[in-house]
């Protein structure tokens, strides 16, 4: 029974403390044009460009998560979504399922890691073409021929993928149109386009801009925008090397990275005083949790003895002006 005590001043304490957040929060000064929240309406253009050769091999990422694609790195091969019946890839016996590990064209193999590689080929080719393809199914790998037929017909536009890195650079990405991706070299679906930065961005240094269209990273071929965030995390040194497009002309910088800045601080002492102070909330506990006062911006609470609370906030309408 004496305990009794000892334990309520410890649950108090315990009242004054919050759960620490398991992720950081979103940058406040990520700057995003609305003008480039939609994609450029670029499907004239892309009308334009060359059919292509078929394959009829329809391709995915075999990650169906973006936990998995950071956590993996590259993927290892690209998966077999569907084959049409009668094409090419159907006569070379490739199944919806299967894993495209490597093409060879001409020269040396190409590693597959991400779908705009198989696109590109397709783009790229002249009809005949054969295409020398390494398959994996159920952990048997085999390879296969794959004779390239005109394309009648263009596919369907992609849409393109948004995705956001806030640790290190504080860059919003996304995927490249056809008309872009074409343009720097890349298949459907490769190539980052710059769509926002945090104003503190160290990119912003290199004089990375909104709409650089980024097509290699640390030597990388940015196959999709997910490579960028990628490089990003696994970057060992203080920069990571660009290369990238902007109005017909390549270039190439260092660029720097950073890391997060700390905005959070307590002050503690059992049993009398707690403090905290954590993205323009104030936190202030005093005596076992007697004295509890609470401040944002926009309002405030003071509790007394536990059970006697005062507070006040912003109205939400402004004053009426006098005339």
């Amino acid at each position: 029974m004496p305990r009794f005590p000892f334990v309520l001043a410890l649950a108090c304490l315990a009242g004054c403390q919050s759960a620490l957040p398991e992720t950081s929060p979103p940058l406040a000064d990520m700057e995003e044009p609305p003008a480039l929240f939609a994609e450029p309406d670029d499907e004239a253009e892309r009308q334009k460009l060359p059919l292509g050769c078929f394959s009829g091999v329809e391709v995915t990422d075999p990650r169906t998560t973006l936990e998995e694609r950071l956590a993996d790195g590259p993927a290892a091969g690209v998966l077999v979504a569907d084959v049409v019946a009668n094409s090419p890839g159907d006569a070379a016996g490739i199944v919806a399922g299967d894993l495209l590990l490597a093409a060879q064209v001409e020269g040396a193999w190409e590693v597959l890691t991400a779908p705009s590689q198989w696109r590109r080929i397709e783009q790229a080719s002249a009809p005949g073409t054969v295409v020398m393809a390494r398959v994996d199914r159920a952990g048997v790998e085999r390879q296969t021929r794959v004779t390239l037929a005109p394309r009648v017909r263009r596919s369907a536009r992609l849409v393109a993928t948004r995705l956001r890195e806030e640790e290190k650079v504080g860059v919003v990405v996304r995927a490249a149109t056809e008309v872009e991706a074409a343009a720097a070299g890349l298949g459907a679906g490769g190539g980052a386009v710059v769509v926002g930065l945090s104003r503190g961005s160290p990119w912003r240094l290199a004089d990375v801009r909104f709409g650089d269209v980024l097509t290699a990273i640390q030597g990388h071929a940015v196959t999709h925008p997910q490579v960028v965030l990628t490089e990003i995390r696994n970057a060992q040194g203080p920069d990571v090397h660009l290369d990238f497009m902007r109005g017909g002309e390549r270039r190439s910088v260092r660029a720097f990275l950073s890391s997060r800045a700390s905005e959070v601080r307590e002050v503690g002492l059992p049993f009398v005083f707690f403090y905290s102070s954590e993205r323009g909330t104030t936190t202030t506990s005093m005596l076992l949790g007697s004295i509890h006062y609470k401040s944002t911006a926009a309002a405030w609470r003071l509790t007394l003895l536990w059970f006697l609370t005062f507070g006040a906030g912003d109205s939400d309408r402004l004053l009426e002006v006098a005339r």
